[in-house]
């Protein structure tokens, strides 16, 4: 008597595919930290974004809690709308870590990230969009150093930048004038080459990614005015200098001596799950 064939159960090991990102999205990452201004910040931005005409997306990622009486998550969430979104984690693990927390949550086909605190003006989302669209651009930097920008600028900051300019022009390439300011704008499709291979945690997280985006042909980056309306930097503190070129030599090591960045080392980028795209 012939065997029973065995029936096959008919399951298959189905890959679990991504959902789709929205081009026709503007998603907006707004990372805080111990700010008391946050609730009235994102208001601030939608107030300005509602004026575009584009649908739009608002991501703050509370970046982490500095202390027990801090209630920036608490003060966010109350503006929480079917725009705003919130995400919180407890631990404090630096401004770079927010805003790739919160691009990889983006869906939209344009991503741009603006810092908290309410010095800068959320108008400067606007006026980056237009040079997006005028330059057909990879990438608008927001900056200080722009003509047309309204900012009181300390002379201390004026020395730094320049001379970091100078470096950045050299050393990777770019010939931007200021690298530091807190408003950017991204092509989905540079962010989706760029993220995976991103270590800087904290101090340089726009300097990697511009220098990172520009050694993979992402050469359209252009700079826009902006609007800051309060003197943030007038001291500059020899901590924050020190931490800003541990960075910047860093991000110069890996990409000239260690090749970090390169195709060929995919293996070592980082695998942190919670950074990884959501959308395809």
């Amino acid at each position: 008597m012939a065997g029973k064939v065995k029936k096959s159960s008919g399951k298959t090991n189905k890959v679990k595919r991504l959902p789709p990102h929205d081009p026709d999205l503007l998603s907006v990452i707004v990372p805080a930290y111990n700010c008391k201004t946050i609730a009235r910040d994102l208001t601030t931005i939608e107030d300005h974004l509602t004026r575009l005409s584009q649908p739009y997306e608002i991501i703050c990622v509370v970046d982490g809690r500095k202390i027990l009486k801090d209630r920036t998550r608490e003060k966010a969430k109350k503006v929480v709308s079917k725009t705003i979104k919130v995400y919180f984690y407890p631990k404090n693990k630096g401004k770079g870590y927010a805003i790739r927390f919160g691009m990889a949550r983006a869906k939209g086909g344009t991503i741009a990230f603006i810092d908290s605190g309410n010095d800068l003006s959320a108008s400067g989302i606007g006026m980056a969009l237009a040079h997006m669209k005028w330059y057909n651009a990879d990438i608008i930097i927001g900056s200080k150093r722009h003509k047309a920008s309204r900012v009181h600028y300390p002379w201390q900051r004026r020395i730094l930048s320049f001379f970091v300019q100078r470096a950045t022009l050299y050393l990777f390439g770019l010939n931007v004038s200021d690298t530091q300011t807190g408003l950017k704008v991204f092509r989905r499709e540079v962010l989706v080459k760029v993220l995976p291979r991103l270590l800087v945690k904290r101090w340089a997280i726009d300097l990697e990614i511009l220098s990172v985006a520009n050694r993979l042909g992402f050469k359209r980056i252009y700079e826009s005015p902006v609007e800051i309306n309060h003197n943030f930097m007038s001291n500059i503190g020899p901590s924050a200098v020190r931490n800003f070129v541990i960075d910047y030599l860093a991000i110069l090591y890996r990409t000239y001596i260690l090749h970090y960045y390169d195709e060929q080392n995919h293996d070592l980028w980082s695998s942190d799950k919670k950074l990884r795209l959501k959308y395809r």
